[in-house]
């Protein structure tokens, strides 16, 4: 199996939970209880990259690990799932995922591949996943379903010290199409903490999920 990502590609992505790394043309973008966010304008996607802090409560690094790695689960607490599922291909393992857009704006779908790893960083525990857009002749487009060729998350999470979780996350997509600006900003400025919430209420629920799946 092809190697997706590298030691260095983790350390990247945990080494911002102390402080996000802000030089260059980075600006505050929006900051609400317990999230702010940091958008950086990609002139040559015409898009913004952005990079999220945030402390959520309720649950520990572990738990916000295991929830947002249960594809099946996600599809029951996240409301914009349309289909999302992981397939094998030649070895390789790939996650389909069609997210819902409003009318008149067609779905999107993604083709990626993503990792964990639980690290132990001088004395702390963090939790890591990285995901990237993929290219795979077994998961041709869809007819009325624009596909996502430019995507990259990662997210790092350890403990805050007050049962809760500090989370840093780092994404970029570039949905194409014709998305009118007031849709972008707001998947940004309001989708995004709406998506932390719910992941939030989805991992309080979560061990009693576990156990009716049994």
């Amino acid at each position: 199996m092809a190697l997706q990502f590298t030691d260095a590609d983790f350390q990247e992505a945990w080494r911002e939970l102390d402080e996000p790394q802000l030089e260059g043309e980075w600006e505050i973008f929006t900051e609400t209880t317990g999230v702010k966010i940091y958008r950086l304008y990609r002139k040559e996607t015409g898009l913004y990259e952005y990079k999220v802090m945030a402390t959520l409560s309720s649950c520990s690094p572990e738990q916000y690990a295991d929830v947002y790695m249960d594809l099946a689960y996600r599809k029951q607490w996240d409301t914009y799932v349309k289909e999302l599922h992981e397939k094998d291909c030649d070895g390789q393992k790939f996650i389909y995922w069609e997210v819902k857009y409003p009318f008149p704006l067609a779905n999107r779908d993604y083709v990626y591949v993503r990792e964990r790893r639980d690290l132990q960083v001088n004395g702390r525990k963090i939790w890591v996943v990285l995901a990237r857009s993929s290219t795979v002749s077994q998961c041709p487009e869809k007819s009325g379903v624009i596909r996502v060729k430019d995507y990259k998350q990662s997210v790092a999470m350890e403990d805050d010290g007050a049962q809760g979780t500090k989370v840093f996350m780092n994404y970029f997509d570039n949905p194409g199409g014709n998305i009118p600006t007031w849709v972008i900003n707001w998947a940004a400025k309001s989708g995004v903490p709406g998506f932390l919430k719910d992941m939030q209420d989805a991992c309080i629920k979560y061990s009693n999920y576990c156990k009716n799946r049994k």
